[in-house]
């Protein structure tokens, strides 16, 4: 292998050791212009967008453990890095192809219902409102007693004055 292939594929293996997932994407017929949007907006989420070749690609991921794609690679691919989640980009011309998910494969529905899915700090916070709803009734309900007995008791006070 060539010194320059070499260095790409050093680099393919660093990104994909870094990352918790990657989607591949086929990329023909999308113009510079969504091209530039697409990595905007991925940069906003926490991840990046790179146009990779096939076979060295496919080497890297030999190198990183994730196991031979050699037949899933073909035509113009790029690939979707990041240290987030999952995020879902609308392109219509962008194809998904598949993806893995800490070294497990994802087919493009899967990718497709995860990027739907709220992001993990929302997930949590709803999580959280679920358990803290019955907390907050139990302490109404066993406060309301209390309450009503205090307010008898002022106007039971008032009304003596």
């Amino acid at each position: 292998m060539r010194a320059e292939k070499k260095l790409l594929t050093g680099e393919y293996v660093a990104r994909l050791n870094a990352s918790p997932f990657f989607i591949v994407v086929g990329y023909q017929g999308l113009k510079v212009a969504h091209l530039s949007e697409l990595r905007k907006r991925l940069t906003q989420a926490g991840a990046e967008v790179h146009v990779v070749k096939n076979t060295v690609f496919n080497v890297a991921a030999k190198e990183a453990g994730i196991g031979d794609l050699n037949g899933s690679l073909a035509g113009q691919m790029a690939v979707v890095t990041g240290k987030k989640d999952i995020s879902a980009a609308e392109f219509d011309k962008l194809k998904l192809k598949f993806g893995y998910l800490n070294n497990q494969r994802i087919e493009e529905k899967s990718i497709i219902a995860l990027a739907d899915l709220p992001s993990l700090d929302v997930l949590r916070a709803k999580l959280l409102g679920l358990l803290n709803a019955p907390a907050t009734k139990l302490v109404t309900l066993i406060n309301t007693p209390a309450t009503m007995l205090a307010q008898v008791i002022k106007a039971k006070a008032e009304k003596a004055e």
